[in-house]
């Protein structure tokens, strides 16, 4: 009677256990799914060989299965794993960490707000041939040009505070400027030329784009500051990003798989490189399992990280200027380099203009602001800021 009472002690305890281990480990995962984005899936698996370990320890020591000598050597050895894989993963993490360069959530925009304290906005010595007061222009755009529009704003607007996501000055990224523009909450954005998704978004609405060149920029691609590749041609670039050209050993690399990065769909970035492809397919980026606004797990295109093998794209005042945390080295297209001279002359095969862009907006005052960007002035703070003007 006595072994039967401790039996069903025992038994009860292990289901209590089990379902107290089931349910914290499930709230783990749930928590990790949400709050981690690199090395997830690791930390996951830690979690359930850690659940099970306790269970299966637990019942193994209850009803005494193996010696007490034995269960202590075998918790010992398998905990010790287990610690010695979360901290190999927590190792990956600050690795990926570490390498993690040219992504827009690395840049604080505020450092570039008109009128903030210390702002990296720039201004002329004279003072603008063009005064704006109020009912200002709305002006939006891709966050690599809100330092020029930013600028435009220190010379021509009222001093005050704008609000970088809800304001007369705002940084909402291609993707959704070009949406502001289309919705009417934006008067005038500062982007690159649209893709044909944005093109197809306006025409739906029966808008028309007005796209008015003000400068001139380089597309530049970048690896690792120890790839031995200096050049690529555009054909061999058209290669790693359609898949056919998989190995740097391919284009006089090491023998290593090419990782080749990519941005997001519609984005200023994506839309050139899909410019620059032509007619040719791109294959699947990496990817990164994230969670959604709508709280499930998608899969979203990964930021640039720079390994060894890796090769990503960007504009160069973005990726040169605006973000500094990563030893990255910029590659010649055709034997020619980004710079200054060669977007100038047009040397450089991926230099293109990019634009102030309307959508028949009535507003009295664009004009006039695009008349002055075009100007003199509105030219030299392009220059100014590190961009080439197309003036």
């Amino acid at each position: 009677m006595d072994n039967y009472i401790s039996n069903a002690i025992k038994i009860l305890g292990t289901i209590i256990l089990v379902l107290g281990v089931v349910f914290a480990g499930l709230m783990s995962v749930i928590y990790i799914s949400f709050t981690v984005s690199v090395g997830r899936t690791l930390l996951i698996s830690l979690v359930v060989l850690l659940a099970l370990g306790i269970i299966i320890f637990w019942i193994i020591g209850v009803f005494n299965l193996i010696s007490k000598k034995k269960l202590v050597i075998s918790m010992g050895i398998y905990f010790g794993v287990c610690l010695l894989g979360f901290a190999g993963q927590q190792g990956y993490v600050y690795y990926l960490n570490s390498l993690e360069v040219v992504s827009s959530q690395d840049v604080d925009l505020s450092e570039y707000k008109p009128f903030a304290s210390g702002t990296k906005a720039v201004e002329l010595k004279e003072d603008s041939t063009l005064t704006l007061e109020s009912d200002l222009p709305v002006m939006d755009g891709a966050t690599a040009l809100y330092p020029i529009y930013s600028s435009f704003a220190r010379m021509v607007y009222p001093e005050g505070d704008y609000d970088l996501h809800n304001s007369e000055v705002m940084a909402n990224q291609t993707t959704g400027a070009y949406k502001n523009l289309r919705d009417g909450k934006a008067d005038l954005i500062f982007a690159a030329g649209p893709s044909t998704n944005q093109e197809v978004m306006f025409k739906n609405k029966d808008l028309s784009l007005d796209l008015t060149p003000i400068g001139r920029e380089a597309f530049v691609f970048f690896v690792h500051a120890d790839n031995p590749v200096e050049s690529l041609t555009v054909e061999e670039i058209q290669g790693i990003y359609s898949g056919d050209i998989r190995n740097w050993q391919e284009v006089g690399g090491d023998d290593e798989e090419i990782r080749a990065f990519q941005r997001p769909e519609n984005s200023g970035s994506q839309t050139t490189l899909q410019k620059i492809m032509d007619d040719v397919p791109i294959m699947d980026p990496p990817t990164d399992d994230v969670v959604s606004g709508m709280g499930g797990i998608i899969e979203e295109t990964s930021n640039y990280r720079n390994h060894k093998n890796a090769i990503g794209f960007s504009f160069r005042f973005f990726a040169s200027e605006m973000v500094d945390n990563g030893e990255i080295k910029f590659i010649k297209v055709n034997g020619v380099a980004p710079t200054t001279e060669s977007i100038r002359d047009d040397s450089y095969p991926f230099a293109s203009e990019f634009y102030a862009i309307t959508a028949g907006t009535e507003h009295q005052d664009v004009e006039p602001l695009i008349e002055w960007i075009l100007s003199e002035q509105g030219q030299a703070i392009i220059e100014k800021v590190g961009y080439v003007p197309v003036n």
